[in-house]
């Protein structure tokens, strides 16, 4: 943990580490502070809010939910500021951006400078972060580029059907680096990039690459081509928690996860209401795998909190959720998934429009709970940190 954090203060820019250490670390501890104490009066508005801005993407990703090759729709950059800005009074500062591809959208800089108060995780491919573009965050500051890695050139161009994928993302890795910027890399661990990436060596490859922290999670077969197969088994899932823990204690990077707690006990982000999911159509749905809504940001003069708090669909699933599994419903229970959304008369808000019968015929699978199989946390630094602000507040008890 030294050696990481001397690193990081040698290769990053230091108003960029500010950013980080301020917006992120300490605002965003304050703002799980605020989660706990509305959990008290009955409100539930996550601390964490995750925006896809756009549809349009460069890729074809197999797997992919997002509606890519649909007709482009973007958030207008009014309608995020808002959305930001509205969230903010309520003690939020972290976002996380996906797409599609986010530097594919017109306004996401401006997004970005327009919030110095906030502090932005970038889900990206890498493919278009050229010197201007890692000039840009480097002088906005509040924003870490998470670029994703799926294996070797041959899996990745598969994988994301592309050509030279894996060498651009890692272009886009070092221009990033190079730039002193805060980077990240994530891995949708599956079938094909499992023997590769799930190894000491590539932990090492990202070390010495620069790569300050790593996010590995599982695939999950959802969309309209879910392809199953590149899905893990079981064992697989408990292997990959078993070596992100190693990891944590041996290697100089810093490894991020979103589904266990400092136990090791399974959870899921959107049933213990710590985050939510707002579509490149505006619609609010509980995560981003489960395309249906009954609310947009345009509801309540665009007061997110009140349309969130006030959602009955958001509410049934928690709590729905939180009863059936400390898991995934959408793997483990997709009955039970469709059955909130026609109690609740949610729309499928994809532009395929083929969420329910994607959702009707999905079989049901194991996901990372995995009852007597947990793997608690070894670093105390991890322990304390997901004990105190980001573990389960009361959702499974």
């Amino acid at each position: 943990m030294l050696f990481l954090a001397w690193r990081t203060w040698r290769s990053t820019d230091k108003r960029v580490l500010w950013k980080f250490a301020w917006n992120f670390c300490y605002k965003g501890m304050r703002s799980v502070q605020r989660f706990k104490k509305r959990l008290k009066h009955g409100q539930v508005f996550p601390p964490f809010l995750y925006i896809s801005i756009t549809n349009k993407c460069n890729l074809r990703c197999q797997g992919c939910w997002v509606d890519v090759a649909h007709p482009q729709s973007n958030i207008s950059f009014e309608e995020l500021d808002r959305l930001i800005t509205n969230a903010k009074k309520h003690g939020n500062r972290f976002f996380g951006i996906l797409g599609g591809e986010p530097f594919m959208h017109p306004d996401l800089m401006r997004v970005l400078a327009a919030h110095p108060d906030c502090y932005f995780q970038i889900f990206t491919n890498g493919h278009f972060l050229t010197d201007e573009v890692a000039a840009d965050l480097r002088r906005v500051g509040n924003a870490t580029p998470l670029i994703s890695i799926e294996g070797t050139e041959v899996v990745s161009d598969e994988r994301r059907g592309g050509s030279r994928v894996l060498s651009r993302s890692l272009a886009g890795i070092e221009t990033a680096i190079r730039h002193r910027l805060l980077v990240g890399v994530a891995t949708s661990v599956c079938q094909t990039n499992y023997e590769d990436l799930v190894q000491d060596a590539w932990v090492d490859r990202l070390i010495e690459l620069g790569v300050h922290y790593a996010w590995f999670h599982t695939y999950r077969p959802v969309g309209p081509d879910a392809n199953p197969d590149l899905a893990l088994t079981p064992e697989q899932v408990v292997a990959t928690r078993s070596f992100v823990v190693r990891m944590r204690n041996e290697k100089a990077i810093a490894f991020v996860d979103a589904y266990w707690d400092d136990k090791g006990q399974a959870l899921c982000p959107a049933a213990i209401g710590i985050s939510h999911h707002i579509s490149p159509w505006g619609d609010v749905e509980p995560c981003p795998i489960i395309q249906f809504a009954n609310e947009s940001i345009r509801d309540n003069d665009g007061d997110i909190f009140k349309t969130m708090t006030e959602s009955p669909l958001l509410a049934d699933f928690r709590q729905t959720a939180a009863r059936a599994t400390r898991g995934c419903i959408v793997l483990e229970r997709p009955d039970l998934l469709k059955e909130i959304v026609e109690r609740n008369g949610a729309k499928d808000t994809t532009a395929r429009k083929a969420a329910m019968m994607e959702l009707a015929v999905m079989e049901s699978r194991s996901s990372q709970h995995q009852p007597g199989k947990e793997i608690p946390e070894k670093h105390w630094v991890y322990r304390f940190a997901k004990k105190h602000w980001f573990f389960g507040f009361g959702a499974y008890t």
